[in-house]
């Protein structure tokens, strides 16, 4: 990379591939002359320092860059996929081996509600301070605690263990989110594509890898306990009357002890050794983060930051806060509680009420196996998909094949001699996962390009409302009324989705009538500016170059 400067210094830079042409010139107007003939002293231009350059800069990026963007976003996925090993092999096990007093769901609720408080406040004020990258690094530390209290599993432990993964869970998912999405929209600048196709494709890659960490942790999970003396236990053990209180009919009020002996907790050996791999895991993610990642002031983040830091720091932390505004906003929130609810109902109820009940806990590994198999699969498929179908098919797809399920598990009676159903169902809801994940993550980037830290940041705040209220209501609703509560959740939030869709539809073929018809563009010349989220200048800083 070559810097030039005004006063035409070169200041060379190990990257081949990108040069960055500075723009310089006078802006100090209390130095110029009055255009008296007699004055015509000017004040010499000053050299730019190395921080105004990058900062008013235009970045010129070669077209085999996007050979290095694709190497950034499989490097952020792949250590999402072996952090989230860790994560969600040891979540889905909580609603089993901590059922005691319902500590395992209490801890996994105080992740959640951290987390929105966390959304609201601290994702936009970190990024601006630490960049994206190393916001990344630092958040994706704060879920090791959790696990290391896997070793001593008790409320003073897993508590605070579960407010420390919240709080750094908002910045992390954010950080993640705005990269893909700028990468995404440099990447469809460089090959000539549609930003919202490229957009949607990424976060397809990304959720494939993140979706594998089901497979990974759960293998580990079911391979240790099926290796140990837990594995002696079977549900030829449960009498016919245990067996009928699974399923919908399956109440744990107040978290106390079951009769059914699949529902017993491991032994602490076992639990331990699990423990151990997952918390090597989340240092490596980490570790791969720090070196396989390149920092994303190379795709214009300091060209935002110069701009976010002329804000107070009150605005700066309210941004999300201000994004609940928007219209468009306020009717994603249903949906997005939505997908909070279904993830938190897929790793604890149906584990504990269908899974562990009838086929014991050392079945729940294997049969969560095939949910991120399938969603990961799906994810990917999705994610190109929308490219030739388009996004709305797609989410009226997902929306009726998760009704479909809430319908099938109020009536299924599960039992240990019919094993391929519980497969079936958990591959089925991941089908319908992955549809959330990648179209409703996909539309926030779409929608609201031009404030993507605040949109992400509400993403995550209100999809972790979804876990709070699911976990909230887990030891105080039997499975039948959660599946009740999911359905009206669900129905709500497609309705909100489809007022977005006609809403974006109207606003393009009213900006389109206006280019086609030149009276209507000066008309609307006329009027004051308006803010267009879907749009972002700093696309307008990136230029293509055949170097």
């Amino acid at each position: 990379m070559t810097a030039t400067h005004g006063g035409g210094c070169e200041d060379h830079r190990p990257d081949k591939d990108s040069v960055y042409t500075i723009k310089t010139g006078f802006k100090n107007d209390g130095y110029q002359h009055d255009r008296d003939s007699n004055d015509d002293i000017v004040k010499p231009p000053p050299l730019p320092t190395e921080d105004d350059s990058y900062a008013s800069g235009k970045v010129k990026l070669s077209r085999n860059e996007k050979w290095r963007i694709l190497k950034n976003v499989a490097a952020v996925s792949a250590a999402f996929m072996v952090q989230f090993t860790a994560f969600q092999g040891t979540a889905n096990l909580q609603s089993s081996i901590n059922a005691a007093d319902g500590l395992g769901t209490v801890s996994l609720s105080s992740i959640y509600a951290a987390l929105v408080v966390s959304c609201i406040f601290v994702p936009t004020f970190l990024i601006k301070r630490l960049t994206v990258k190393w916001t990344l690094c630092l958040s994706m530390l704060c879920y090791a605690p959790y696990i290391g209290a896997q070793f001593f599993p008790a409320f003073y432990t897993l508590v605070p263990a579960g407010v420390i993964v919240g709080l750094g869970a908002a910045p992390m998912w954010t950080s993640k989110a705005t990269y893909l999405t700028q990468a995404g929209s440099v990447y469809a600048k460089l090959t000539d594509q549609a930003v919202d196709g490229i957009i949607v494709r990424f976060f397809g890659f990304f959720f494939l890898a993140w979706q594998t960490a089901e497979l990974w942790g759960n293998l580990i999970s079911s391979l240790v306990f099926s290796s140990g003396v837990h594995s002696g236990s079977t549900s030829k053990e449960n009498s016919s009357r245990a067996l009928l209180s699974c399923g919908a009919n399956f109440c744990m009020i107040g978290g106390g002890q079951h009769e059914n002996q699949n529902l017993h907790r491991p032994p602490d050996s076992e639990i331990y050794e699990i423990s151990a791999i997952y918390l090597a895991c989340v240092f490596v993610a980490v570790l791969m983060v720090a070196l396989l990642v390149d920092p994303l002031s190379r795709y214009g983040e300091k060209q935002r930051t110069s701009d976010a830091v002329k804000l107070s720091g009150i605005q700066l932390l309210s941004a999300t806060a201000y994004q609940l505004k928007k219209p468009n906003q306020q009717l994603l929130i249903p949906i997005t509680l939505w997908i909070g609810m279904e993830q938190a109902f897929i790793g604890a109820d149906y584990t504990q009420a269908y899974v562990s009940c009838a086929l014991g806990i050392r079945s729940i590994g294997y049969v969560m196996i095939c949910f991120g198999v399938v969603n990961a699969l799906c994810s990917l498929l999705f994610g190109s998909a929308m490219k030739y179908i388009g996004r709305f098919p797609i989410l009226v797809m997902g929306a009726a094949l998760h009704l479909g399920l809430i319908v099938w598990l109020l009536i299924w009676r599960p039992s240990p001699d019919s094993p391929t159903a519980f497969f079936v169902i958990s591959g089925l809801w991941g089908v319908g996962d992955a549809v959330w994940q990648t179209q409703v993550n996909g539309l926030y980037g779409v929608l609201f390009r031009r404030n993507k830290e605040a949109a992400f940041s509400n993403y995550r705040l209100w999809e972790s409302a979804g876990f709070v209220v699911a976990y909230a209501y887990s030891t105080h609703l039997c499975a039948r009324m959660k599946l009740y509560v999911m359905m009206v959740a669900l129905l709500i939030g497609v309705c909100g989705y489809i007022i977005v869709e006609i809403l974006h539809m109207r606003k393009a073929r009213r900006l389109k009538a206006i280019a086609e018809n030149p009276v209507a563009a000066a008309e609307a010349a006329k009027q004051p500016p308006e803010e267009d989220d879907e749009k972002d200048e700093i696309d307008d800083e990136i230029i293509i170059t055949h170097l």
